[in-house]
């Protein structure tokens, strides 16, 4: 493939072709993966413990729920501010080393918040400093880590290992706020931070333990001047980056502000205050974690799923913020998670999958910015209409945003691809399906 601007850049891509080696766990047979899921559930799990224990950590501070907004918006606005720029560095160092650097710095982090906290000492400034730095490290952290898995896996096994990552993550969504209740009401929040700073062990000695004999050829990139450009020129020349990272930003930013819908049905609509908002948490996590399983049993990534799912997540939404009771709306929470998991998994593969090596970590980082900074933009707004005009219309206007930004991504993609709409109401063919503009006018 190509490494220049995109001047000559193929139409995008329907699908890309994987081994047909199956199975929902078959990443896991191969033993440096198998150490990194290893090390990242354990760790996953503090992260997770140390988020639930730092919102409760600064209320308790502060009384002030702008106060854990603030927190929160700290974590994530290095990754919009500097993103693009923990891709470059990726692309230039070794990812395995790069992550040996950048875990040791986030338990660090946990371990310093641990002894503040423990000490009597901490004050919320404290807080919003570490959150800065753990956001700051994440800069790097996130697109190195995304790039290494294709050196662990190969591209046979990417999206298996892609999606395994996934359910990873959303299984210690599940475990480490438990957790981190039972640490803050027994032994307090202090004990939470430690264990969270120490979880990054596990990963530390996982990838000492890898064979680096058996990681597949990684391609680093010598310093130069303008690569933070050259990276921003490589994925405006692809449709096949553009449009997921367009469609990933526009879900990110308006339809996965989960922490502001959920807290407003829970408090505002229904009435059940903190104990329906962790309800309901565990529903989206539940869905979420079936999501990535049922994509690690698929065997190849393909842009029309990532348009279907985009777009039925979004109509799910809208469907969820008209829910007249508790119930239905519980419900439903389920397959939302799991297709906003699909959506995910499905751009964060098709863009693995298209981007040459030497520039996956500018493409993933452009990738995670766009998805996960995203977020200190969105949540104001989304939060400003949920305020003034209800947390149903805030809901639905998150739903109806990304539906729509799914359908014209959709659009885009077919007229890259030379693709037309071809409706066929004949027994036993499909009923609708895309189909190349020659097949149209050959069948005319």
């Amino acid at each position: 493939m190509s490494t220049g601007s995109g001047a000559d850049s193929a139409p995008a891509p329907t699908s890309t072709h994987e081994s047909k080696t199956g199975g929902t766990f078959s990443s896991l047979k191969i033993r440096n993966y198998r150490l990194f899921a290893t090390g990242a559930v354990i760790s996953n799990t503090g992260t997770w413990m140390s988020r639930i224990t730092q919102d409760w950590l600064v209320l308790s501070l502060t009384g002030s729920a702008a106060a854990v907004g603030i927190t929160t918006a700290l974590q994530f606005l290095p990754m919009l501010l500097f993103g693009l720029y923990g891709g470059v560095i990726a692309d230039r160092l070794p990812k395995r080393r790069l992550l040996l650097i950048s875990q040791a710095a986030l338990g660090l982090c946990g371990i310093a918040l641990a002894v503040l906290t423990l000490s009597g000492a901490v004050e919320v400034w404290h807080v919003y400093l570490i959150a800065f730095l753990l956001g700051m490290v994440t800069v790097v952290d996130n697109p190195a880590r995304q790039s290494f898995v294709s050196e662990m896996v190969g591209p046979a096994q990417l999206r298996n290992a892609v999606s395994l990552n996934s359910a990873n993550f959303q299984s210690a969504r599940l475990i480490g706020p438990a957790v981190a209740g039972v640490l803050i009401t027994t032994v307090g929040s202090g004990w939470a931070f430690m264990f969270n700073g120490l979880s990054f062990i596990a990963p530390l000695v996982c990838l000492l333990m890898m064979r680096t004999s058996e990681l597949h050829a990684s391609v680093t990139v010598k310093r130069a001047k303008g690569q933070l450009r050259e990276g921003l020129r490589y994925v405006s020349g692809r449709p096949e980056l553009i449009w997921p990272i367009v469609l990933v930003g526009f879900v990110g930013t308006f339809g996965f502000n989960f922490p502001i819908f959920l807290t407003a049905f829970a408090d505002e609509i229904f009435d059940g205050g903190a104990g329906m908002y962790s309800f309901f948490n565990i529903l989206m996590a539940a869905g979420s974690l079936a999501g990535a399983l049922l994509a690690a049993r698929r065997r190849s990534s393909r842009l029309r799923m990532l348009v279907a799912a985009g777009t039925l997540f979004g109509a799910l939404e809208i469907i969820a913020s008209l829910s007249p009771s508790v119930w239905l709306f519980s419900l439903l929470l389920v397959p939302i998670g799991m297709i906003g998991l699909t959506t995910n998994i499905s751009a964060n593969t098709s863009v693995q999958m298209a981007a040459d090596p030497e520039m996956r970590g500018r493409v993933m980082s452009l990738y995670m910015m766009v998805f996960v900074g995203g977020t200190p933009v969105g949540a104001p707004i989304v939060g400003w209409i949920s305020d003034v005009y209800g947390a149903r219309t805030g809901m639905a206007a998150g739903g109806a945003i990304s539906m729509l930004a799914a359908l014209g991504v959709g659009f885009a993609l077919t007229r890259v691809g030379g693709l037309r709409l071809k409706v066929d109401l004949r027994p036993g063919r499909p009923h609708v399906r895309f189909v190349p503009r020659e097949q149209l006018a050959t069948a005319a």
